[in-house]
C-alpha cells in the first residue's frame, strides 16, 4: 500500500514510526520541508494551503491510503479545496483526524458517536463542517477519528513539570478524556483495514480532571505539585481558557467493538507510569 499524509504532525509522525514499514511508499505534506526532522523514508511535499505542485497532486492520486491531519480554516478544509478533483475521483482509504471537541459541553455527562455535535467554538464548528465535507467527498467511506487530548513521548505532564510550566487549574466538575499517541497509531491501523467508513471516538477509559494528571506526575517524580489555581481568576490566554468551555465523559465503546482496538494505555496513570520508566521528565 502507498500512504500519503496531509499534514505530518505529532500523531501522524508517530504513526509512521510505528507502522510505516507496512507501506511500500510514504509521502507527506509539511509547510516547510527544509525545517523538518521527521522519520526517514518519507517523501516530503511543501503545502500550506496554496496551489499545490503537480507532483503532490500526482502522489495523492496514486495513494491507497490518505491520512489527513490538517486543521480546517474559516474558508473550509484546505486539503479539499486544493485536491478536491483528485480526491473525488479515487476510491482510496481516507482517515481523517478530528477532535472530541465537536461534542461541546455536556456538564460532565456521557457522550458517544450517536450524540449530535453541538460545537460552540469557531474551531470546533469548522471541524464539524470538515467532517461532513470529507464524508461527502468520499461518499461515506472516510474514517472519522475524533481524538481526545493527545499526549505521549516529549509531550506530557512529566515534561511540563520538569520544565516548570505545569499548572493545576481547578474548575469544579471539569473532565477531559485523553489519548496516548501509541493508541492513536493503533487506531489508524485498525481504521485502514476496516472495510467501511464511519466515526469513532479515540479516547481513554477514564475522563479525569486535569489537575489529577499533574498530581500523579508529581508523585512519580517525587516533587511537590504546583499550587492550585482557581479557573475564574487564573491568568490564561483566550485559547487556553477555551479548552475549559466544555466538559464531558466520552465513550470509546464503539472503538473497541467495531475496530477491535485494545488500548495500551487505558488511563493516564498507565501512560505516565510507562513514560516515567522510559526516562521522561528526568
Amino acid at each position: 500500500m502507498r500512504l500519503f499524509i496531509l499534514g505530518l504532525g505529532y500523531s501522524a509522525g508517530h504513526f509512521v514510526r510505528r507502522f510505516g514499514g507496512t507501506f511500500s511508499h510514504i509521502a507527506a505534506t509539511v509547510r516547510d520541508p527544509a525545517k523538518r526532522d521527521d522519520p526517514a523514508g518519507i517523501e516530503m511535499h511543501a503545502f500550506s494551503g496554496d496551489s499545490p505542485a503537480r507532483e503532490t497532486v500526482e502522489r495523492i492520486g496514486d495513494a491507497d491510503v490518505l491520512l489527513v491531519s490538517i486543521p480546517p480554516g474559516s474558508a473550509g478544509d484546505p486539503a479539499i479545496a486544493a485536491f478536491g478533483d483528485v480526491l473525488a475521483a479515487g476510491r482510496r482509504k481516507v482517515i481523517y483526524l478530528s477532535t472530541i471537541g465537536v461534542y461541546g459541553d455536556h456538564g460532565g455527562g456521557w457522550v458517544d458517536e450517536s450524540t449530535p455535535p453541538q460545537a460552540i467554538l469557531d474551531r470546533t464548528r469548522m471541524r464539524v463542517a470538515a467532517e461532513r465535507a470529507w464524508t461527502d467527498i468520499t461518499r461515506g467511506n472516510a474514517a472519522i477519528l475524533r481524538l481526545a487530548g493527545i499526549y505521549g513521548p516529549g509531550r506530557n505532564a512529566l515534561v511540563t513539570l520538569r520544565a516548570g510550566t505545569a499548572r493545576r487549574i481547578i474548575k469544579p466538575g471539569q473532565l477531559f478524556n485523553r489519548i496516548h499517541v501509541d493508541d492513536i497509531a493503533s487506531t489508524i491501523t485498525a481504521a485502514v483495514h476496516h472495510p467501511s467508513g464511519g466515526t469513532w471516538n479515540v479516547c481513554d477509559d477514564e475522563p479525569a480532571p486535569p489537575q489529577d494528571v499533574i498530581a500523579h506526575a508529581a508523585k512519580l517524580m517525587n516533587v511537590a505539585p504546583p499550587p492550585e489555581e482557581a479557573f475564574e481568576t487564573a491568568g490564561m490566554s483566550s485559547i487556553a481558557r477555551s479548552f475549559y468551555a466544555s466538559s464531558a465523559r466520552v465513550s470509546n465503546a464503539k472503538l473497541k467493538r467495531e475496530l477491535g482496538v485494545t488500548l495500551a494505555y487505558p488511563t493516564y496513570r498507565h501512560a505516565l507510569d510507562a513514560l516515567w520508566r522510559a526516562g521522561e521528565g528526568r
